[in-house]
């Protein structure tokens, strides 16, 4: 997840007005050392430290960055004895400018939790402070106290309560209470996704990852998805395929190992060396050359086959997927007849699926349909999903998703499905962007 620090506060304060010093009156004239004597007013500067933390002085040196001269009155200011509340308030606004101009995020922290507990900041300015001063306490890594103030702030100021929410959030999750990241995020990512807007891919980031260290398969299972269709990438998408079908419960690799290789090659923009290989070699057992040679051609484009130990043997597969690819575009024709006479329609859809990778879309999505119109069927919903993938393949979106809503199968059939549809609405652009490169 990427790292989250609120602007310099020297700046933010800066921004927020949060370091101009108070408008100041004094008790009493300097030449009046009776008045001087007296009791200050409740919200006035006696003489002496007037003419210490006078802003028309203060500004100056400020601008100067004369930090030394301002440390000593500081420090002068800090020497007079028995100050007013107000007086204090005024020192620790000079303090707050000390600190923010120098960087000293200690000094800074100080300084706006004293201002805030004198009682003496003007109400419109207290919402600003608060944030500062949470702020504060996240750059010092001091999460329960940034989610103390954040708190604070939200429940004072309901106005700044969106505006602070994300730094509240990251603050629980870098505290360590993952439970309760998980229970603030889900709220908010589901709020965007059903209002059509994307969730931020930080919120994403973190609730996926919170609800992998709490635990939460199918909390971190849908973190994925969402990841995966709002910021896709080759990583996501292998990840969600890998834990939402080939590790559910019920998987049947037997049937769909297949079917799942088939998604990881539309979704992603570079595989595993193994499998492109894989895959190449289910397609040309199961009698689709075509597909063989596309895929083994994909992944030496993408730079992973054809090297290394293991790039001989690549290059053989490929070979071979070649040759008889060229075969199969010869003889296909002649297969027609023999499968419509079939007593099922197992031919007919084999005999499509072979058109599709041989990229005759409609004559392919024919005789699948006709196929499965047919019957007689040992695995009806892997057919469903081979017509759903010619449709995909096709361009055919629309027709695609209703065609893979109607897999109802288990044994990770419906999964697959599932992930076609999220897929077809949410195509990772990587892929479309490389696939367009590599066709110029």
């Amino acid at each position: 997840m990427s790292q989250f620090r609120f602007a310099r506060l020297a700046l933010m304060l800066a921004a927020l007005g949060l370091n101009a010093a108070p408008a100041l009156m004094h008790s009493a004239s300097a030449q009046d050392k009776d008045a001087q004597a007296a009791k200050a007013p409740a919200d006035a500067v006696r003489p002496e430290l007037f003419k210490l933390l006078d802003p028309a002085q203060i500004k100056p040196l400020m601008d100067a960055k004369n930090y030394t001269e301002l440390q000593n009155r500081v420090t002068q200011a800090e020497a007079v004895q028995n100050r007013t509340p107000y007086e204090d308030y005024v020192l620790n606004r000079t303090k707050l400018s000390l600190a923010t101009a120098t960087n000293n995020e200690q000094g800074t922290t100080t300084a706006l939790e004293a201002i805030l507990a004198s009682g003496k900041l003007p109400a419109a300015d207290q919402p600003n402070y608060m944030q500062a001063l949470a702020g504060s306490y996240y750059n010092a890594k001091n999460y329960p106290k940034a989610i103390e103030w954040f708190q604070r702030l939200q429940k004072e100021f309901p106005a700044k309560a969106e505006a602070v929410n994300a730094p509240l959030l990251r603050s629980y999750y870098l505290s360590g209470d993952y439970a309760t990241s998980v229970k603030m995020l889900r709220p908010i990512i589901d709020a965007a996704d059903k209002s059509g807007k994307a969730p931020s891919s930080d919120e994403l980031r973190m609730y996926a990852s919170a609800a992998n260290k709490v635990k939460d398969d199918a909390g971190y299972l849908y973190g994925l998805e969402k990841l995966a269709a709002y910021y896709p990438s080759d990583d996501y998408w292998l990840d969600v395929i890998n834990r939402g079908v080939v590790r559910r419960p019920g998987f049947n690799q037997d049937a769909y190992i297949t079917d799942v290789l088939r998604l990881q090659f539309a979704a992603a923009h570079k595989l595993a060396p193994e499998t492109y290989a894989d895959l190449a070699e289910l397609a040309l057992k199961d009698g689709f050359p075509a597909e063989a040679k596309k895929v083994l051609d994909a992944g030496f484009a993408a730079g992973v086959l054809g090297t290394g130990s293991g790039g001989a043997a690549h290059r053989q597969l490929r070979d071979r997927a070649t040759k008889e690819a060229a075969n199969d575009a010869k003889n296909i024709a002649a297969g027609e007849a023999a499968a419509a006479k079939s007593k099922n329609g197992a031919g007919l859809v084999n005999l499509g699926w072979a058109y599709v990778t041989m990229e005759q879309y409609d004559k392919g999505i024919g005789f699948i349909e006709q196929g499965i119109a047919k019957g007689g069927l040992k695995n009806p919903d892997e057919s469903k999903l081979r017509l759903g993938m010619a449709y995909a393949r096709a361009g055919k979106k629309d027709q695609a998703i209703k065609t893979f809503e109607t897999v109802k199968g288990s044994g990770g059939a419906a999964d697959i499905a599932k992930y076609w549809i999220l897929l077809q609405n949410h195509p990772n652009t990587a892929t479309a962007t490389a696939s367009t490169a590599a066709a110029q």
